[in-house]
């Protein structure tokens, strides 16, 4: 379990993950490297999405749905 605020650090919400057998990793309040999402919206915004995409919101809404309904297919991301 991936925790992205140190306020939780020794709180009684992790306690049922520690029972569990998970290993909780805090990292920074802001860590966009290590946040999966951030990632793909990285590679969406500047390698997938097309600069036609942005010439008008009906174009820009069309371009994001194929995104990401490729993703896994056409568009991937290796993670090392």
């Amino acid at each position: 379990m991936i925790i992205q605020s140190q306020l939780l650090t020794g709180c009684k919400a992790t306690l049922p993950a520690n029972k569990a057998g998970l290993s909780i990793v805090h990292i920074a309040p802001y860590s966009p490297e290590l946040n999966i999402i951030e990632i793909v919206w990285r590679k969406i915004k500047y390698e997938w999405m097309p600069f036609s995409a942005y010439t008008s919101l009906k174009n820009l809404k069309e371009s994001l749905y194929e995104i990401l309904v490729s993703i896994g297919k056409s568009n991937t991301i290796a993670f090392y």
